[in-house]
């Protein structure tokens, strides 16, 4: 009798540990990851993981090996950023992987087009982000219905934000000399049309991409068009291509934040976006 009761405590045991397991929902990479804090917050039972490393910009390159599937095996889903930035490695995800949820955050959202395709950067907008987090909170409510009130409530909670934060910035940027900006990549698109920037020229495509003597001797050109047009680097950046230019046209260099990579913390988004609307003022006031 004694060892049925102790076989029938530990298997109850075993099944609250089970109804307890942690779900994991995975993020493309850190723009989603921030976003992904706020919409999941105090939502029980739920793990974030990140697919990508911390400060990666862009995933064009991004090529998913046999411990990234791992990590994605039994996941409730991944999470991506949409407007073609994941394109590198979903046709092998959906190969391997062909039940993984996806919730792609960038329905909605009015995408930019150049020379290159569609911008995928369009977490670098307020109301962007906003959009982001209620897509989020719809795909997320469906795959996780015991916490979809929860779910829904954050991500509406932080749309507001954004509004708010969109509204602040904007009010805070209005009395700009000059709009005219160099960025470092291009990233900014989307931030630019947020706060009527003129992104001049931008010094290379992607990030980890050195520009060519053509296009530095280009960008020169461009930049002599304007008489106040100030270079913008990032965190971690090769800067030997900007001090070129800068050299050339007697422009200064400040940073702004892609916010690819932070704290983790909820509210590392606005403090960024913050940080990068205090440089703008720096930059192009009129003092």
């Amino acid at each position: 009798m004694m060892k049925k009761l102790l076989w029938t405590l530990c298997l109850a045991a075993l099944l609250m540990g089970a109804a307890r397991a942690e779900t994991t929902v995975v993020c493309s990479f850190y723009p989603v990851r921030v976003l992904a804090e706020n919409v999941l917050a105090d939502v029980p039972e739920v793990r974030l993981e990140t697919l990508a490393p911390a400060g990666t910009g862009c995933l064009h390159d991004f090529q998913l090996l046999p411990g990234d599937l791992r990590a994605l095996d039994g996941a409730a889903c991944l999470i991506i950023n949409g407007a073609g930035m994941e394109d590198q490695f979903l046709p092998l995800l959906r190969r391997e992987m062909p039940a993984l949820p996806l919730v792609d955050c960038s329905a909605g959202i009015a995408l930019t087009e150049d020379d290159h395709g569609v911008n995928p950067h369009v977490w670098l907008n307020a109301l962007n982000a906003g959009q982001m987090a209620l897509n989020m909170g719809e795909g997320l409510a469906a795959l996780l219905p015991e916490s979809a009130e929860k779910i829904t409530a954050n991500a509406a909670a932080f749309a507001a934000r954004m509004q708010a934060l969109h509204d602040e910035l904007t009010a805070e940027l209005a009395g700009l000399a000059s709009r005219d900006i160099v960025t470092f990549h291009e990233a900014y698109p989307y931030f630019a049309a947020e706060f009527g920037l003129n992104v001049v020229a931008s010094v290379t495509v992607e990030p980890d991409e050195a520009p060519s003597p053509r296009m530095i001797a280009e960008t020169v050109e461009r930049i002599r068009a304007y008489p106040r047009c100030p270079l913008f680097s990032e965190p971690g950046a090769a800067t030997d291509a900007l001090s070129v230019i800068a050299r050339e046209t007697g422009q200064p260099v400040y940073e702004l934040s892609p916010i690819t990579d932070g704290n983790g913390a909820a509210d590392d988004y606005e403090a960024a976006m913050r940080r990068n609307a205090d440089t703008l003022k720096q930059a192009l006031s009129g003092d």
